[in-house]
């Protein structure tokens, strides 16, 4: 469901351009061009105020101010990525890369953790491809998750999520690592809330978050859907997750959040007590989950303990 509303959003693009561009262009090359840049321009625009609204409401948090340096090239990595992921890897390269969990022979142990990947809010699988590649490069055995549907409850994706853990574990002999990106850190906190309190370290290493608002998000009062609102800054969701979290959950976390995070903020949400907090500055919302320096201390993370 989540990869063909996606695709159809590109396909309309596509011709709408492609009719635009065989209208205009007869009569002024210029102008047809100057109608493809106005397009581009309003969806770039859109971005800025997204970076706009975060510094003014980030006056507040703690975090260091980024500089015009960072911004520019945080929302120039974020229209890229934009492009990239929602107009190929999640409509179209979804299933292109299969989940890998690589058979033992009997009485064999994997020698590295399986990886769980965990979407954020309107992906699928396919935002996880650069993820995918260098896991089995390094030998890690990984399912990636399709939540769905996408505007349900955050607590209705605890089953998938549960599902993915054993088949990881099952493979490797191992309680794997879960990675999730956005919203996918709060599904995995909820699926950890729907086990015993003992159990988890049994069915999990370790859960790293990557921009997750794990105190909501300034932007979540403006949605419409069940998710969205859940993730309402301070809202009612979040704070009965914490509530409900025994008091050593929190050290089985490491959470990255970022001072040019356009989705999460105040950036301070993006942070949970207790965890190991790590900042990353400069770095955008999609951004953190690519940048080479959060991605190669996550992979080495992988390997330890």
């Amino acid at each position: 469901m989540n990869a063909r509303w996606q695709q159809a959003v590109v396909v309309f693009n596509t011709l709408a351009t492609i009719a635009w561009l065989a209208w205009q262009w007869p009569r002024s090359p210029l102008t047809a061009l100057a109608g493809v840049a106005a397009v581009l321009a309003l969806s770039g625009l859109v971005l800025w105020l997204q970076f706009a609204t975060m510094l003014r409401v980030n006056r507040s948090d703690p975090v260091p101010r980024p500089s015009w340096g960072q911004l520019v090239t945080a929302w120039w990595a974020e229209a890229c990525l934009a492009l990239a992921v929602f107009g190929w890897r999640q409509p179209f390269r979804h299933s292109a890369v299969p989940d890998w969990l690589p058979p033992l022979a009997p009485n064999q142990r994997a020698t590295r953790r399986g990886v769980v990947l965990v979407h954020g809010f309107l992906c699928n699988r396919g935002f996880w491809l650069p993820w995918m590649a260098a896991l089995r490069e390094r030998g890690h055995a990984f399912v990636a998750v399709t939540l769905e549907p996408p505007f349900g409850s955050i607590d209705d994706y605890a089953a998938t999520i549960d599902a993915a853990v054993r088949r990881v574990q099952e493979a490797t002999g191992m309680a794997p690592v879960v990675v999730g990106h956005s919203m996918g850190g709060l599904a995995a906190r909820a699926w950890l809330r729907t086990l015993a309190a003992d159990s988890a370290t049994a069915r999990v290493h370790r859960v790293i978050t990557l921009g997750t608002p794990h105190g909501g998000t300034w932007a979540g009062r403006f949605s419409s859907s069940v998710t969205g609102r859940q993730m309402a800054l301070g809202g009612a969701w979040v704070q009965q997750l914490q509530q409900g979290e025994p008091a050593a959950r929190a050290g089985l976390f490491t959470c990255w959040y970022s001072n040019c995070d356009n989705i999460v903020f105040p950036a301070g949400t993006a942070m949970l007590a207790g965890a190991d907090n790590r900042l990353v500055q400069g770095v955008a919302h999609m951004q953190m989950a690519f940048h080479p320096l959060v991605m190669r201390a996550c992979l080495e993370e992988m390997v330890r303990g």
